[in-house]
């Protein structure tokens, strides 16, 4: 056989084998471990077809067998498995390619070939088994167990942030909201609740009315909205076999509002800095100077006003948590600032290039019980609705009296809200686009309940009298 013939046919053997494992035996070798190996090939082809049509026509479903950690681990068990026969098969390629009978420096070109072909099917599968344990990450936060159902065309998520940080014994949520997102087009309505909310309902067939029927009141006028976690935990024997302190605050929250919560969401406020800095920070329009530290620490810095602010980690922690020279009610909407953003900022390209970071930093910070089956359909959602504008409505004085709050009031605000956020998308006639305002701190009574967007590209207000906003998504 001429030098050339055997030149081409080693490299011939060599790139085929790569392509189609199995191949280069069953060309030159044993044919039966040739014809097994492209059998297992055209095998996994298949399956992976049929994954991917899963995908198409039962996202959810695919998603939750996907995702469960003994699934995501029997995964890279095969990743690996495979890369190792795959090796195998190359290996005996080159030695089919008779290397001995070639130049040397053939010889030396088709061995440096397997090497970089093994080196790059090395990084690949150790990519996939990263992405695979990234997987297994999601599926620790997403324990399922919500109301998978839309509620009057909606699904409502009860958004908790917790401030660990303050060294509080249990679990007392630091920001209440509810996110209610119209299951059509995504455009999302944010009530927040502050967390000293007095006097709080539980509904008819919850076991905490039987003890607090009158709202959840006491002399000293420590109860309220915040303590209703750890409430619910002190009579745990009422909800057996569930999650008795959130389920006990879902109630409250939902007698409140007059809403049924579909999910939960909750947020470790200190440390959510490692997932704003893998999202390579947020963007806020700050209307006002927010110190950094104070309470029992020293002022260390100042977070300045101005438009288009960027934040990073650290920046954003403080700008959500600190309280000196502000109240409750302006932490409240510097938080919900802060959650918009994220939601709107996290763009699909940094959650495909930086998916591994992001499922690092959120494992130990979110718990909810939205399930695998369900994360298809509710990123759809806020895909589409992060080009819409986020109404908001804050349950705070002047509106309401947190020592005694017109719960009439609160579910008809809820209403009208909900009603004129559904009414842009169903609008026949040629709509007027509303302009949502930023959020403010409220200064005087209202007489009605006028709920105002809170995180919007553009202000409303151009006079120079117009109260300065507190915070807007950039």
């Amino acid at each position: 056989m001429p030098v050339s013939v055997r030149i081409r046919r080693a490299f011939s053997l060599v790139i085929l084998s790569a392509i189609l494992p199995g191949s280069a035996q069953w060309l030159a070798g044993n044919r039966a471990v040739g014809r097994a190996a492209m059998r297992t090939v055209l095998a996994l082809v298949g399956l992976a077809a049929l994954t991917g049509l899963g995908f198409l026509v039962f996202p959810g479903p695919t998603l939750s067998l996907l995702v469960g950690g003994p699934m995501t681990n029997f995964l890279r068990f095969v990743a690996w498995t495979l890369l190792v026969g795959w090796v195998v098969l190359l290996v005996d390629a080159w030695r089919l390619a008779q290397p001995p009978s070639l130049p040397r420096r053939s010889r030396l070109w088709l061995s440096l070939c397997c090497l970089v072909l093994v080196a790059a099917a090395t990084v690949a599968t150790a990519l996939v088994s990263n992405v695979l344990a990234a997987t297994g990450h999601v599926a620790t936060v997403l324990q399922g167990g919500g109301e998978t159902e839309a509620k009057a065309g909606r699904y409502n998520v009860l958004l908790l942030g917790v401030d660990a940080a303050e060294g509080r014994e249990g679990l007392r949520p630091d920001s209440i909201n509810v996110a209610s997102i119209d299951a059509a087009t995504g455009r999302t309505v944010i009530l927040g609740l502050p967390r000293n909310l007095a006097r709080v309902p539980f509904p008819k067939d919850s076991p905490l009315r039987q003890l607090y029927p009158d709202g959840y009141r006491c002399d000293d006028g420590g109860c309220m909205l915040n303590g209703i976690h750890a409430l619910g935990l002190e009579h745990a024997d009422l909800y057996p076999g569930q999650d008795a302190g959130m389920v006990a605050l879902t109630e409250a929250v939902e007698e409140t509002l007059g809403l049924d919560v579909n999910y939960y969401a909750m947020i470790d406020i200190a440390g959510f800095q490692s997932l704003i800095d893998v999202m390579g920070g947020i963007r806020l329009d700050v209307g006002r100077r927010v110190p950094i530290g104070g309470g029992s620490s020293e002022i260390s810095g100042y977070i300045e006003p101005g438009p288009g602010v960027h934040l990073d980690g650290y920046h954003a922690l403080w700008f959500a948590r600190s309280r000196e020279g502000s109240d409750d009610y302006e932490r409240m909407i510097r938080q919900k600032c802060v959650m918009a953003a994220m939601s709107k900022q996290l763009d699909p390209l940094t959650v495909a290039t930086r998916f591994l970071d992001l499922a690092e930093a959120g494992k130990d910070i979110v718990r909810t019980d939205v399930g695998p089956g369900q994360l298809p359909e509710l990123v759809d959602l806020a895909l589409r609705g992060r080009e819409l504008p986020i109404e908001s409505v804050n349950f705070s004085p002047p509106l309401i009296d947190t020592a005694r709050p017109d719960l009439e009031l609160i579910r008809a605000t809820v209403k009208e809200t909900i009603a004129a956020s559904e009414a842009l998308d169903h609008a026949t006639a040629t709509p007027t686009p509303a302009t949502p305002t930023a959020e403010t701190a409220p200064t005087q009574p209202a007489a009605t309940a006028e709920p105002a967007p809170s995180v919007a590209p553009e202000s409303s207000s151009d006079s120079p009298e117009a109260e300065v906003p507190i915070c807007r998504v950039s």
